[in-house]
């Protein structure tokens, strides 16, 4: 076990004989989150308020008013974002024809994505990473396409962060292709994210991971009145879609419940946003969505992809798709004075950071396997080197069986290593590591010969 350095509570190297704990930031990560402006966000969240409406009904050919109005303009902003890329960065309207559905579609509309794509550097590299919000927004009635609708926070919030995101990141390369879009037709049904889902699924795309922020900006809740701006919340699914026969005995056999690709970036995503993002705690919850609604990351889940949603940790629901009115002294509507800019700042930095060091990362290491077929108290695990990036090495991951997150990090050049830890009290991963210290999504040991 020579030349292995031991990294406890996954991203901290501690001085035992003078009690401190470092830190290790990628520098060049760090500055992109300190770019981060909540007076662009909020500018941004003006803007799109002014529209008046952004129902997915509303209208499509004014300038001023409407969601071809909003699309136009975010679609102006990721234009302008690429003038400084280098040609790295194109975006476009992605456009279908919907029909009258006889739910909340009730004419025929043009349905638009607002699609910026941040183009790899290798181009043997064909990841892909998504960070989506949602556009579109509603009033109490999701069929009045007409009244004025602010949605400030559902979810202007979760496009602001998108922009934002594309306005720091398009200034410079990554390896693996970052994508920003601002979906429509979330609150008629999902309808934009299920159009770009489904043609991620046709054309093959190589998607590693979808972060999907709907309701990212308010610190405070209606009712119990709690008002805190130093959580956040990442949903993750337990089991894809793709779990079936032998994958899913496995993962009975194995107790593998909490280890689906989506749990794995929701712990990548906590890890490496309480890394970077100072007084942000991310809270991980057990469950694809809150109940009563589902967000733009579940029709992605359902064609078998990884993906997540983050949402701020309390919600105001005096706030969520209400009228603006003044009702028994109570101020309903999602109004921009109802948001908290810096905790946006934050929810931002944290999509930003975890893209950035996900897109710079090799991709996962490759047939990562435990030994079980005879009986020790040592795990003995291999894997084989991921099939792009160049790699400094790799982290072996360990956590107790009932712990929610990797306990401990140990690094090594080699490609197997034996563990004083027995199996059956442990769980078991393998991350790749970067030139500069970028770390993959973890892979979970499988026992090998299965």
């Amino acid at each position: 076990m020579k030349n292995i350095l031991l990294v406890l509570a996954a991203t901290f190297i501690t001085k035992s004989s003078i009690g401190q704990t470092i830190i290790i930031r990628d520098a060049a990560i760090e500055k992109m989150a300190n770019e981060v402006s909540k007076d662009s966000l909020e500018s941004y969240i003006n803007k799109m308020v002014s529209f008046g409406t952004r129902n997915t009904l509303s209208n499509q050919i004014s300038n001023i008013r409407g969601i071809g109005a909003a699309r136009n303009w975010v679609l102006s902003k990721f234009n302008q974002f690429a003038a400084s890329s280098d040609g790295r960065l194109s975006a476009i309207i992605d456009t279908i024809t919907l029909q009258p559905d006889g739910k909340r579609v009730d004419r025929k509309i043009i349905l638009g994505n607002v699609v910026a794509t941040l183009k790899g550097t290798d181009v043997q590299d064909k990841r892909i990473f998504i960070v989506s919000g949602h556009l579109d927004n509603m009033r109490s009635n999701v069929m009045d396409s007409v009244g004025n609708a602010p949605g400030a926070n559902d979810d202007a919030s979760g496009v602001a962060n998108v922009l934002e995101c594309a306005r720091i990141m398009s200034k410079r390369n990554f390896p693996a292709t970052i994508i920003f879009v601002a979906v429509s037709g979330e609150e008629q049904g999902l309808l934009g994210a299920n159009f770009m889902a489904s043609n991620a699924k046709k054309e093959h795309w190589d998607i590693e991971a979808v972060f999907n922020n709907d309701i990212i900006g308010s610190n405070n809740s209606n009712e119990t009145n709690i008002t805190n701006n130093t959580q956040v919340r990442v949903f993750s699914e337990a089991f894809s879609i793709l779990d079936t026969g032998k994958a899913a005995l496995n993962i009975r056999n194995l107790g593998l419940e909490n280890d689906s690709k989506s749990r794995q970036l929701a712990r990548y995503i906590k890890e490496i946003g309480e890394r970077y993002v100072d007084n942000l705690e991310v809270v991980m919850v057990y469950r694809p969505d809150r109940f009563l609604r589902g967000g733009d990351h579940i029709p992605y889940l359902q064609r078998g992809f990884t993906a997540v949603r983050i949402t701020e940790m309390n919600e105001n629901y005096t706030h969520q798709h209400q009228d603006v009115r003044l009702e028994n002294g109570i101020q309903y509507g999602d109004l921009p004075e109802y948001m908290d800019f810096e905790y946006l700042r934050k929810n931002t930095c944290l999509n930003l950071c975890n893209l950035a060091n996900l897109a710079k990362a090799p991709s996962e290491p490759l047939e990562v396997k435990m030994e079980t077929r005879k009986l020790t108290n040592f795990s003995n695990l291999s894997w084989k080197s991921p099939k792009h990036g160049n790699v400094k090495g790799y982290f072996v991951l360990i956590r107790e069986t009932t712990s929610p997150i990797w306990q401990k990090k140990i690094f090594t050049t080699e490609t197997k290593m034996d563990l004083p830890f027995s199996k059956d009290n442990y769980f078991f991963g393998v991350q790749a590591v970067g030139e500069d210290g970028n770390e993959s999504l973890a892979v979970i040991s499988l026992p090998a010969g299965r």
